[in-house]
C-alpha cells in the first residue's frame, strides 16, 4: 500500500512541504537566525492596518455570499433534476472566464462614467456619480461575484442530500412552511453553510486582483502587502513571514471548522 501511494507522496512533498518550509526558514533566517520580521508584524500599524481590512473584508463577502446563494441553492435543490442543472450551470459559467476578466468587467460597470452612474444620471436619480470603485466598496462587489459559486456549490451539495420526507412529516404535523423551514430544513443544510463559508472566507483572504484592480490603492489587502514587499522593497523575508502568519490562520479557521462539522464533509467529501 505504502508503495501505492509513493509517487502521490512524492508530488506533495516537491510541490507543498519542501516550498513550505522554505517559506517558514526565509521567514526567520537573514544572516542568522532572527524573529525581526514578526516583530514588525507585531509593531507595525501597516501590517494590523492590513490584516484588520482583510478579514474584515473576508468576513463581509462571506456573509454576502451567504445571503445570496443560499436562495440559488434552496431553489436549484427543489426543482426537478433537468431546470437544476440548468440552475447550477448559470452558476458555474462564469468559471469559464479568466478572474481578470471580470474584474476589469466590473471596473468598467462601477467606474464614475461606467453603465451604472451613468443609467442612474440618466434615470434623474443622481446628479453627481456615485463613487462605486477605488474603495472597499468596488473590492467586496467583484469578490462576491468572483466567489459566489462556492458558496452556492457547497449548499447544493447538502441541501440534495436533505430527504424530502422530513419536511412532509413537518407540514403533516400541522407546521407551517417557514416553521418547517427555520426548525427542520435550515439546520440541517447548516453544514453546507458552514463548509461555503469556509471556502469563500480562506479564498478572500489571499484575493489579490480585485483589491489591486478596483480598491484604487484605499483597499490594502495582506496579498497586496506581500506583493509590495516583493516588488519594491525586494525584502523576501517580511513577505515570507506575513504569508506564514496568514497560512496559520487559515490553518485554525479549518480547524475550528472541523470542530462543527466533520472534514471530510467540509472538504465535500461526504
Amino acid at each position: 500500500m505504502f508503495l501505492l501511494l509513493t509517487p502521490a507522496l512524492a508530488v506533495i512533498v516537491a510541490l507543498l512541504v519542501v516550498p513550505l518550509l522554505w517559506l517558514a526558514w526565509q521567514s526567520v533566517y537573514h544572516n542568522g537566525f532572527t524573529l525581526e520580521n514578526y516583530r514588525r508584524i507585531l509593531t507595525e500599524d501597516i501590517y494590523w492596518h492590513s490584516f484588520l481590512q482583510t478579514f474584515r473584508i473576508a468576513f463581509i463577502v462571506t456573509a454576502a455570499t451567504a445571503l445570496l446563494g443560499y436562495p440559488v441553492a434552496y431553489v436549484a435543490a427543489s426543482l426537478p433534476r433537468r431546470w437544476s442543472i440548468i440552475v447550477l450551470a448559470m452558476v458555474v459559467l462564469p468559471f469559464w472566464t479568466s478572474v481578470l476578466v471580470r474584474a476589469y468587467a466590473w471596473l468598467i460597470l462601477l467606474q464614475r462614467t461606467g453603465i451604472i452612474n451613468s443609467t442612474l444620471k440618466s434615470l434623474g436619480l443622481i446628479d453627481v456619480p456615485l463613487i462605486l470603485v477605488n474603495n472597499e466598496f468596488g473590492t467586496v462587489i467583484a469578490t462576491v461575484h468572483i466567489l459566489l459559486p462556492f458558496m452556492v456549490l457547497p449548499l447544493y451539495a447538502t441541501m440534495q442530500k436533505i430527504p424530502a420526507e422530513l419536511t412532509m412529516a413537518g407540514a403533516s404535523l400541522g407546521g407551517t412552511p417557514s416553521h418547517v423551514f427555520f426548525r427542520v430544513f435550515l439546520p440541517l443544510s447548516l453544514p453546507g453553510i458552514i463548509a461555503g463559508a469556509v471556502l469563500v472566507f480562506v479564498l478572500t483572504l489571499g484575493f489579490y486582483i480585485t483589491p489591486e484592480l478596483l480598491g484604487g490603492g484605499r483597499t490594502f489587502m495582506v496579498s497586496m502587502l506581500v506583493s509590495r514587499n516583493v516588488e519594491l522593497y525586494n525584502e523576501w523575508g517580511a513577505a515570507s513571514s506575513i504569508s506564514v502568519v496568514l497560512l496559520a490562520c487559515v490553518f485554525a479557521i479549518f480547524w475550528a471548522a472541523s470542530r462543527l462539522i466533520p472534514v471530510e464533509r467540509l472538504m465535500g467529501m461526504r
